[in-house]
């Protein structure tokens, strides 16, 4: 079957890098313990250590809906509540996981307008009722970078922490791209986490390259406690683990797991410089990961589609275009190229 035209409208439309595959071969090869007994699995929890400096529990799970919930769950009674943005993938896009794992712990959302979480948003959240009759705040989840590709600075980070610390909360960070952070900062992961006050992290494998996995990190270990026990009963407990766990080696060991997220970021900044030159065209947001909304007048957007590309509009409703670690450079500048002609056509009409 030939292939369709490489599409930007999610990075999960990406296949497995070579390293990931290449790394899930090797583990291919002959029979193994099951159920993370094994060698594959020691070795990409161990690289994980490495990577972050420091002694932490990793989890290996299938996807970010069930790292995101258990990891949540792990920190949340059902009397419990969570504190995160109004854009965050815990309230929008989870279907309700978060509140079903942790038995009903419930969401504390942030007024709109803002994707990313201040320390006045969460102490005003978190202080607004002490009285036994409304959820006791326990967890602060944010995400890194938001749903709309902003990026948390370290400085942020770290307030966030210590007002964490102030009000004993914990904190949680939702790092779907945590890789495309780590290449936007041009920071070690060791500093955006446990260094700046992270108690949890999920690391995404998915959007950074893999087929399927994410791995959820507890940096206090006492966190931690029954966790595998939570993967069980929810369905993430892979008994042929070492096919979630090896593809970790081949992005950790060999680095493709920054040097992916940069070339991400790399042609969603191309992208964005491009459509700052094009009339009747703009960002809604800061471009600083790998995505770029563009907000253009529907005719615009009409074309487009006409033109072949696929791009969802849920936020704000731009134009959203996602790149992953095998997006073509020609094919980037073939989408310039029909945004510029779609303006030439519609905006001067308009």
């Amino acid at each position: 079957m030939a292939p369709s035209p490489q599409q930007f409208a999610s990075d999960n439309y990406a296949g497995i890098c070579p390293e990931a595959w290449s790394a899930m071969a090797r583990a291919n090869d002959g029979s193994c313990v099951a159920y993370g007994e094994d060698e594959w699995t020691s070795e990409a929890a161990d690289a994980f250590r490495q990577l972050f400096a420091i002694d932490c529990d990793v989890f290996f799970v299938f996807n970010g809906t069930a790292a995101n919930s258990l990891a949540l769950a792990s920190l949340c009674q059902s009397f419990h509540s969570v504190i995160c943005a109004a854009s965050a993938h815990v309230e929008t896009d989870e279907c309700g996981a978060p509140e079903f794992f942790s038995n009903g712990s419930k969401l504390l959302v942030a007024p709109p307008g803002t994707s990313k979480l201040t320390p006045e948003m969460i102490r005003a959240l978190a202080t607004s009722r002490s009285d036994i009759h409304f959820p006791k705040a326990r967890v602060v989840t944010i995400t890194q970078p938001t749903e709309t590709g902003l990026v948390y600075s370290l400085d942020e980070i770290r307030a966030i922490a210590a007002l964490c610390r102030e009000l004993e909360l914990k904190l949680h960070m939702d790092g779907a791209r945590f890789a495309h952070a780590c290449a936007s900062l041009g920071c070690a992961p060791a500093e955006m986490t446990w260094q700046a006050g992270v108690d949890v992290l999920c690391f995404g494998g998915t959007k950074n390259g893999m087929a399927v996995g994410e791995a959820v990190i507890f940096f206090d270990r006492t966190l931690a406690a029954d966790f595998d026990y939570r993967c069980k009963q929810a369905g993430q407990l892979a008994s042929k683990m070492r096919f979630l766990s090896a593809p970790w080696i081949g992005l950790l060991q060999t680095g493709a797991w920054l040097r992916n997220a940069e070339h991400g970021n790399a042609c969603a900044a191309r992208l964005a410089e491009a459509v700052g030159a094009i009339e009747g065209v703009e960002l809604l947001f800061p471009v600083e990961a790998n995505s770029v909304f563009i907000r253009a007048p529907e005719p615009v957007l009409a074309e487009l589609r006409a033109r072949g590309w696929r791009f969802y509009t849920f936020i704000g409703g731009g134009a959203r275009f996602m790149f992953a670690w095998d997006a073509e450079p020609q094919r980037v500048e073939q989408l310039v190229a029909d945004i510029r002609a779609a303006a030439r056509l519609h905006v001067a009409v308009a």
